[in-house]
């Protein structure tokens, strides 16, 4: 096990692996509630199918990941690729899930194929070493503000854009919350090993009092899991403009959406060699693509690289092997649901909140005083969280890339793959692709 994942050369331990994979886990398990609960509410899909096929689809996503690219990033169904699958395709467009799947499927074929050949490795190697770092910043205020609204801490509901809730009794999630986040705080500051993952179960267990962590009755902790969805395509009408405004808008979103998460997450725990660049990283996004072909085989969207990986990586885990282990949980998930079902969205908004500012601290490697770099890391740090969106904010980001480098007549600086994406995304702007 030390020769294949390297531990001690990544300066890891086995223990600390664990803790990382658990607190991963944890930190992504909402997935395995949400994920069912948007799909299942689509006619012929159901809960239990779809918990089944999240499930299995990230175990063997994640498990590609660590034998691959011995990289500690677990993998399920994308939220906000699942919203587009079923509000807007299966909602506003009106077609079945199995013509979604069907877009699912083709998007992670063509993937596996990028992967194979280089390109999108090529693409992550290609973007400038300011980017990145803009990049891994941005994703740490994205997962923050979902750590805060996840908890129900901020609200649209005072008047104004965003604010704070009043932390009281009355909003007992966001009082949960901040004392979940205290708690790890302090933990993380006296050095307590496994500070994250303690955090979540401690703010799990104070949830109870507060009616925020709920126990029913007769409460029996083991499982069925239910049949997925197996190979329910629809091959009807593929050839349409309507299949290929799906196709591209699920092609654009996971491929920037995966390609920002592993830049953020490898900064973070120093997974990068001296050039800036991910070693491994085809092996990484074949394990993306390949989950994705099996998620559409079981039946859910697409399956991508996940920002909450960072909070195993803050929690210590540095190797594949915190991947194996966030593997066989999402498949213990399987047959203890009630159990896992136990840990609130507020008991791990704080690991999201907390790991924010561990990946805040890249901010201080961006050269702003080089306004050509800084205008471009900016605008990528703040559209992410204000866009709610990692791909919007890597495109307007190298659009704006491109134009500060022209303008400040440094062309001679911008890669020829930049210039190709930045025009690649000015026409996925342009028809609303991302």
């Amino acid at each position: 096990m030390e020769k294949f994942f390297k531990i001690k050369e990544k300066g890891s331990t086995v223990s600390r692996e664990v803790v990382g994979g658990i607190t991963t886990f944890l930190a992504m398990s909402y997935i395995l509630a949400v994920n069912p609960g948007m799909l299942g509410s689509i006619a012929g899909m159901n809960f239990g199918g779809v918990f089944t096929a999240t499930a299995v689809s990230a175990a063997v996503a994640t498990l590609i990941m660590a034998f691959l690219a011995n990289m500690p990033v677990a993998l399920a169904s994308g939220m906000g690729l699942n919203a587009f699958f079923t509000y807007t395709v299966c909602g506003q467009m009106g077609c079945s899930p199995w013509f979604a799947l069907t877009a699912v499927l083709l998007e992670g074929v063509l993937f596996i194929l990028l992967s194979f050949f280089g390109v999108r490795e090529a693409i992550i190697n290609s973007i400038p070493g300011t980017m990145k770092k803009a990049v891994a910043v941005g994703i740490g205020l994205f997962i923050a503000l979902i750590g805060l609204n996840n908890a129900g801490i901020v609200t649209s509901a005072n008047g104004t854009i965003i604010g704070f809730n009043a932390i009281d009794l009355s909003h007992a999630t966001a009082l949960v919350a901040i004392i979940g986040l205290v708690i790890t705080v302090v933990l993380y500051i006296l050095k307590v090993p496994g500070a994250i993952l303690i955090g979540i179960a401690a703010t799990t267990v104070i949830g109870i009092p507060f009616g925020v962590t709920t126990v029913p009755d007769n409460f029996k902790p083991v499982s069925v899991p239910s049949a997925p969805f197996l190979f329910k395509f629809e091959w009807a009408g593929v050839l349409s403009l309507k299949f290929f405004g799906v196709f591209f808008t699920f092609l654009f979103t996971d491929i920037f959406d995966t390609i920002g998460t592993l830049m953020g997450v490898a900064e973070q725990g120093n997974l990068v060699d001296e050039k800036g660049n991910i070693p491994n990283v085809k092996g990484a996004l074949l394990a993306d693509a390949v989950g994705t072909v099996a998620g559409a085989c079981l039946g859910t969207s697409t399956v991508t690289s996940f920002v909450e990986s960072s909070s195993g990586v803050a929690a210590g885990a540095r190797t594949g092997l915190a991947s194996v282990v966030t593997a066989f949980f999402f498949l213990l998930a399987l047959f203890f649901t009630p159990l896992f079902a136990l840990v609130p969205s507020c008991a791990t908004a704080p690991a999201l909140i907390f790991v924010g500012f561990l990946m805040m601290q890249a901010v201080s490697k961006i050269n702003f005083a080089d306004i050509t770099d800084g205008i471009p890391a900016f605008i990528t740090i703040m559209v992410m969280p204000f866009g709610y969106s990692i791909s919007k904010g890597i495109a307007f980001g190298m659009i704006a890339y491109v134009i500060a480098k022209i303008a400040g007549k440094k062309t001679k600086e911008i890669p020829v793959v930049t210039w190709i994406l930045a025009v690649v995304f000015i026409f996925a702007l342009a028809i609303k692709a991302i």
